[in-house]
């Protein structure tokens, strides 16, 4: 028996794409062939509110009954496709308006018959961007699809692992079944983040070695918003890694069912593998005198920049722009913007910048932004905001009788550039990338409706110190595509007179190990004094952060990259009673 891996990109809802790929599929099938397709297939993942959509919902039964009608006429061979789709059980079956319970499934699919419900998920997902409870109802039982004379175990996604919490474990659900099992598959849409990878291959060896038999990891590709599907799908016998499909790229592989390959010596006990062990905090907790966060090896900064690439590109494609706008300030953030959509610039799209200076931007800041955008051919356009920030002082002073001052004036100046941005972006039907940082977004160090302004964040899951390694990486890889000035000038608003960052922030490497405690940890104030950090930066971190999640609740879609981000995965309340931060 062969095993054909189909890694395929896909967008939710389009039933018309998903419907050609297995027609695809069909011409090119063979027999004796099991051809595995990832979770949730026939709909795309993540589906959120969608599913429950009586238009949805509609639409997706017109699809099922054109699969059926399809594969029924098709020549009956020794073909069998694994497709991951819904089921909805309705309470009214004539009506059939409002769903009794949905089920993520997969179905079995032969030329000849009917799609073929055989397993449902039991592990519901319920942490961070997963909200499966919410939607689907469990499955309670293992199951084992015999076909071609051969027993193939089946798992969901999420089903790989275990649960304490909820006493679910569907790999020992299936080894209780009594049955040797020749091939165990998990049809997967799992979603990307740094320093996961390793933790599947692993958690497969272990299945593998569970269950005494080859194991076949297929998942999903694809950019939804913020979220990334890298693909990566793979094969485990054992403890060998047998081979890897593409990261962020459709990819197929084909392959004869092997026989599973028993360790040479005993494995030594693993993590706990369990759902709630998931998450890879950035914090090394080794570094004296004080932690930090991790630092990026170059494979590391090349991951964030596939990942980053593909997700701007799945963005722009599914939204409709081939046209890029990003305000260039003259510091390391937006230059490092700039670069990443430079390198994933593709024949049919364009990219300008736009520098919008001030009374209080320096020199270096036009020149090294002329600079990098002349040697990278990229469009440099210049839009001073000096009068119209006078007019508005002026405008104030006159109608208001008061001064704009302070704050107010420092943000009526980042106002003015997201202003002309935006009449940018209207003007040439163009899309705006946003520039702001992690520690930024964490500490409130941005301009409502100014600098945290775009229709994406690139670095949003970047921390400032990160942003500093991505940036020399880029710049080392790509001919110093991003000025040397740039990388090693004091980081700066450049809102008033002489600022530099640190006159509001604590040095970026202590902010941001602080800021992970808080984000991944969930650390409290004395937990940080005992690491040895100072109360003055741990009170001034705290402080900013429980002040600015009115901002961070506004802020554009975020690509994810780590395992706990703002954005999508993160739902904390505007108000409430905020003196717990400094227990």
């Amino acid at each position: 028996m062969k095993i054909v891996i189909k890694q395929i990109k896909n967008q939710v809802a389009d039933f018309d794409s998903i419907f050609r790929m297995l027609e695809q599929t069909y011409s090119e099938s063979q027999d004796h062939h099991l051809y595995l397709f990832p979770e949730l297939f026939l709909t795309g993942y993540p589906l959120q509110d969608i599913c429950l959509q009586n238009s949805f919902i509609k639409a997706y039964k017109i699809f099922i009954e054109k699969i059926n009608l399809w594969s029924s006429r098709l020549e009956a061979k020794k073909t069998c496709f694994l497709l991951g789709g819904l089921e909805y059980h309705f309470a009214n079956q004539e009506t059939q308006s409002v769903p009794q319970k949905i089920e993520n499934v997969i179905f079995k699919l032969e030329p000849g018959k009917k799609l073929e419900k055989i397993y449902t998920k039991m592990l519901l997902p319920n942490y961070d961007i997963f909200d499966e409870k919410k939607y689907f109802t469990k499955g309670e039982s293992a199951q084992i699809l015999n076909w071609n004379d051969k027993k193939i175990g089946l798992l969901i996604c999420e089903d790989m692992w275990h649960s304490n919490v909820h006493n679910i474990d569907p790999v020992a659900s299936l080894k209780a079944l009594g049955e040797q099992v020749d091939l165990v598959v998990t049809l997967s849409a799992s979603p990307y983040n740094l320093y996961k990878t390793d933790k599947r291959f692993q958690r497969a060896q272990d299945i593998s070695n569970i269950l005494e038999a080859p194991f076949i990891y297929v998942n999903q590709v694809s950019g939804e918003d913020e979220i990334l599907f890298d693909g990566e799908s793979f094969i485990a016998n054992g403890d060998k890694i047998m081979h890897k499909l593409a990261r962020f790229a459709e990819d197929t592989y084909t392959l004869e069912l092997p026989e599973y390959l028993s360790p040479k010596t005993k494995l030594d006990p693993k993590q706990n593998n369990t759902w709630e062990d998931l998450f890879s905090p950035d914090i090394d907790f080794t570094k004296k005198p004080l932690p930090k966060l991790k630092e990026l090896s170059d494979d590391h900064c090349q991951e964030i920049l596939d990942a980053l690439c593909f997700g701007l590109q799945e963005y722009a494609k599914k939204n409709g722009f081939s046209k890029f706008t990003i305000a260039l300030s003259g510091g390391i953030d937006s230059a490092l913007v700039l670069a990443i959509t430079k390198i994933s610039l593709l024949e049919n799209q364009t990219l300008e910048a736009i520098y919008m200076p001030s009374e209080f931007s320096r020199e270096i800041s036009l020149k090294a932004s002329k600079k990098m955008c002349e040697d990278a051919r990229i469009p440099f356009k210049v839009l001073p905001i000096q009068k119209s920030h006078q007019n508005l002082r002026d405008l104030f002073k006159t109608e208001m009788g008061d001064e704009l001052q302070g704050l107010a004036d420092e943000n009526i100046q980042s106002r003015l550039r997201g202003l002309l941005l935006y009449a940018r972006s209207n003007q040439t039907n163009s899309m705006v990338i946003n520039t702001s940082n992690k520690s930024e977004l964490a500490v409130g160090y941005s301009t409502l409706y100014g600098d945290s302004v775009g229709a994406i964040s690139l670095l949003g899951d970047i921390y400032k110190s990160e942003v500093y390694h991505l940036s020399r990486y880029i710049s080392k890889k790509y001919n110093s595509l991003i000025p040397e000035d740039i990388i090693t000038r004091p980081p700066s608003a450049e809102l008033r007179e002489d600022q530099v960052d640190t006159d509001s922030l604590p040095a970026y490497d202590i902010l941001d190990t602080i800021l992970e405690g808080i984000l991944s940890y969930r650390m409290t104030r004395s937990e940080f004094i005992e690491l040895g950090f100072s109360k003055e930066d741990i009170d001034k971190t705290l402080n900013l952060y429980r002040k600015s999640e009115f901002k961070r609740t506004q802020f554009c879609p975020i690509i994810k990259i780590k395992s706990k981000s703002f954005g999508f995965g993160y739902r904390v309340p505007i108000s409430k009673k905020s003196d717990y931060y400094f227990s």
